[in-house]
């Protein structure tokens, strides 16, 4: 039985400190974080949560050959618990025939889904701590809760080593490969294409000091960090992939960049040319009628809608288009076939989808494994909040190899050389915090 016990603390930020310096020190830990983006902006309107940690493994659903969806729906169905863990793009090869065989040096389990042995929850600034009796007693959590409190926050920050950062392509190659895929747009086999380089470097980092500093430069609605043994997701996501709450069902493709300017007025004027870029409304557009083909796969009959078209959303470093596609679905569907109907997200893919997933594994030279994937919770009374895992840090500490992909997506009316500017522009605070 699920219970739970109030939380007195002081400093919430402090507390937050505290909550990864403790969850660090466990296999599984994960940590999500809106930033205060659900309280100092009216357009964030979708989040409940302040953050959320889930610490320890209580029970845990690793990633099979075959049939991860079927048993993620097993295992949600039996269990009424939180539930957190992330899908990893390449499970786009059991939705559709498709299959992965670029070079994989990260090496992230296809999907992994644990129940914690606790689960903090920050919410109006209230503070819950969440416990199943069957595995941990009151009085563990109650010494979880006090270590929790009594930890000590260093004020020294452990410097990474020196990164030599490599591409996969140059800016040459880059820019030859956006000329072939607008190729394949002309002849008629794609309408938008995603593509994505990777950047990366065989070298140690310190986890959490990456991802205090990467939250510090780049704080974000949909910010996490997640250790599954020796792999980290290190994020500063801006985008969410779904979110049901009741029978309602949320999807907020991102497709729209503009740098941010150095003066209120230079980006006021930067918004307005994001909002009528004719390249960028035509890249939104295409993925909103996209997610609502997604969406419209689970929802009542008619109540797919457009809740809000190209929303500008202004982060620490770039303006985003952003649309709200909702839906409605009935009361005995399976949740999991509804975030299965509707991935890989069509923001990190393209249209027609599964042509444009056929590309990007030609095109590109690494797998994406977790990137472009997703990162969530599943609550007790089995409402779902996930991620896109954009913007984000990867590590395997094993293999001391650390990455972060970025990308666009690629038009008619693309120029390849301002494509490859883009992605500079999102790397830019992983390369801050890297170097």
């Amino acid at each position: 039985m699920l219970k739970e016990i109030k939380v007195e603390i002081n400093n919430l930020e402090s507390f937050k400190k505290k909550l990864l310096n403790f969850g660090n020190k466990f296999d599984q830990f994960i940590f999500l974080d809106t930033c205060n983006y659900n309280k100092t902006s009216s357009e964030y309107n979708y989040f409940e949560y302040d953050f959320i940690g889930a610490i320890g493994v209580a029970k845990e659903l690793k990633a099979s050959d075959a049939s991860n969806f079927e048993n993620l729906s097993e295992f949600n169905q039996a269990h009424k618990d939180w539930i957190f863990g992330y899908l990893s793009y390449d499970l786009k090869n059991e939705t559709e025939n498709l299959a992965s065989l670029n070079e994989d040096q990260l090496a992230f389990p296809e999907l992994y889904f644990f129940i914690p042995k606790l689960t903090i929850v920050s919410k109006n600034q209230s503070i819950s701590a969440f416990y199943n009796q069957n595995y941990i007693s009151e009085k563990e959590i109650k010494l979880f809760l006090e270590k929790i409190k009594s930890q000590t926050i260093s004020k020294e920050k452990n410097k990474n080593h020196q990164l030599k950062l490599k591409q996969r392509y140059t800016k040459k190659e880059y820019i030859e490969t956006v000329e072939q895929l607008k190729s394949h747009i002309q002849i008629g086999d794609v309408y938008e294409i995603n593509f994505c380089q990777e950047f990366y470097s065989e070298t140690g980092i310190n986890p959490l000091d990456t991802y205090l500093k990467l939250r510090e430069i780049s704080p974000t609605p949909f910010s996490c960090y997640y250790k599954n043994l020796n792999h980290y997701l290190i994020s500063a996501s801006p985008e969410r992939f779904l979110k049901k709450k009741d029978n309602k069902i949320i999807s907020q493709p991102i497709k729209g960049t503009k740098k941010r300017g150095s003066t209120e007025l230079e980006d006021s004027i930067l918004k307005k040319e994001l909002y009528t870029d004719p390249k960028e409304r035509a890249e939104n557009v295409m993925i909103v009628d996209l997610v609502r083909n997604d969406l419209s796969k689970t929802a009542l009959k008619g109540s797919v809608k457009v809740e809000e078209l190209f929303g500008v959303y202004s982060f620490k470093q770039v303006h985003q288009l952003i649309s709200t596609v909702v839906s409605e679905i009935s009361n005995d569907i399976d949740i999991i076939e509804v975030i299965e109907k509707a991935f890989p997200m069509g923001s990190m893919t393209g249209a027609p989808k599964v042509k444009a997933m056929e590309l990007i594994e030609y095109y590109e030279k690494s797998l994406r494994g977790i990137y472009s994937g997703a990162v969530g919770f599943i609550t007790p009374n089995k409402d779902f909040d996930f991620n896109v895992v954009i913007r984000s840090i990867l590590y395997n500490e094993i293999k001391k190899y650390v990455s972060f992909t970025v990308g666009g997506a690629i038009t008619s009316l693309a120029i390849p050389e301002k494509e490859y500017e883009e992605c500079m522009i999102k790397a830019k605070a992983m390369i801050e915090v890297l170097k």
